[in-house]
């Protein structure tokens, strides 16, 4: 909704921008999601043979604020739905709190019971949503007029896209290491290609759609006010009565099931961050990390639209230059070959790389990146100009800075 809604671009505008920047994007988090089943490794302790044992501690922080920052969107998501079903008998408060906790329980009942939910839950919300286009689709070819767009808007709600994007490079291969190590990498590249890409597509696009109508349907209109886009769910669902709010109910509880999911991550991630942090239950993590959620969901809920903004011109830079680094890694440094990814050292900071080459790569990119930025909280000076450029620039100082300093790093250390 964010691109006809907030940037006040057409439909057709958006609709390009987010068809363009969703398959370019999602090749990378395809190809290191081929890494997973290959090297047997979770995201961040396969990203140790890039940065090493102790440097890895700095892409295990910006990953948790990544997977934390989407998981707390969904929390909010289904509290806005839910307090909206209610017609605010429930607050948007009780409903944060509400699918925090149920999302928390979901995920303390493991892989196997989050992949079975995911399996089946899906075709529920499809229907779900199928169902609400039609109560509401005929208001869809209708949004509200616009003005010509601009590059500089287009780039810069571009960057947003891969802001939502991206941040799957950090945790692809926690998922993507369940398949079977023998299984055809095309093939897996793939299957997490178009299990990101279709379904993002087709409901961003929708989403916009939706957006560009909100200003022109009252009842729309009104719930997006008050309970922002659970409200604008809610208000299209309406014509179906009781039987569109059990809907609506189903879509705001399936969210759960990115909830329950991210949470595994998020215990993951911050095992991995040092080597005395895996000897606390990841359980403990979850729990800090909903009661964390929670507080912040309920602060910043009557500003989402702004709230998500602000936290996908955050997340939108890193995971690029990280995903470069790592793609460079395996296909010139490693020459494609999973067997270098000796798992033996995996916790063996004198044997793994030092990670001077990686970090620093990741800090020159990023002093590129900072005049490019155009976002809500800061405009760099070429940014201004041109739009957010931040990710394209940034992968670029990747690609040619990381090669000649690794080189360097392995001549000085002796190993890979």
């Amino acid at each position: 909704m964010a691109g006809t809604l907030s940037f006040g671009l057409s439909l057709r505008d958006t609709s390009l921008v987010i068809l363009f920047f969703n398959l370019v994007c999602c090749i990378q988090t395809a190809y290191i999601g081929m890494l997973g089943p290959k090297t047997g490794m979770r995201q961040i302790i396969q990203a140790r043979y890039s940065f090493g044992l102790y440097s890895v501690a700095i892409i295990t922080v910006l990953n948790l604020i990544a997977i934390t920052g989407f998981t707390l969107i969904a929390v909010i998501l289904g509290g806005q739905t839910l307090s909206a079903v209610s017609d605010g008998k429930m607050t948007i408060k009780v409903g944060i709190v509400l699918t925090g906790l149920i999302g928390l329980f979901v995920s303390f009942c493991g892989y196997r019971a989050l992949h079975l939910f995911n399996n089946y839950s899906w075709f529920i919300t499809f229907i779900c949503i199928v169902v609400a286009v039609g109560c509401g689709g005929k208001h869809l070819d209708n949004p509200v007029p616009v003005e010509p767009a601009s590059s500089s808007t287009i780039l810069t709600f571009g960057c947003l896209i891969v802001g939502f994007m991206l941040p799957f490079n950090g945790i692809v291969s926690d998922f993507a290491v369940y398949y079977v190590p023998n299984a055809p990498a095309k093939r897996i590249f793939w299957y997490v290609y178009a299990g990101i890409a279709i379904p993002t597509i087709l409901l961003q696009t929708l989403g916009a759609a939706i957006g560009a109508a909100v200003p022109k349907v009252a009842s729309w209109n009104s719930g997006y006010e008050n309970y922002s886009a659970g409200g604008v769910l809610e208000a299209m669902l309406r014509p179906a009565g009781g039987f569109g709010k059990f809907l609506a109910v189903l879509i705001a509880f399936s969210l759960i099931g990115n909830v329950g999911a991210s949470m595994y991550s998020i215990s993951l991630n911050f095992q991995a961050t040092f080597t005395y942090a895996a000897r606390v239950p990841r359980g403990v993590y979850s729990i800090i990390t909903t009661v964390i959620m929670i507080a912040v969901g309920i602060k910043i809920a009557d500003s989402f639209f702004d709230s998500l903004e602000n936290f996908l011109g955050i997340v939108s830079y890193w995971p690029g230059v990280f995903g470069m680094i790592v793609t460079i890694e395996h296909l010139y440094f490693r020459k494609g070959d999973a067997s270098t990814y000796d798992a033996a050292i995996w916790r063996d900071g004198r044997k793994l790389p030092v990670g001077i080459a990686a970090i620093s790569t990741g800090i020159l990119a990023f002093g590129i990146i900072i005049p490019c930025m155009n976002t809500l909280w800061f405009v760099g000076p070429i940014g201004k100009i041109t739009g957010d450029i931040g990710f394209e620039v940034g992968i670029v100082v990747a690609c040619i800075m990381y090669i000649p300093l690794r080189k360097l790093e392995i001549s000085i250390s002796g190993h890979l």
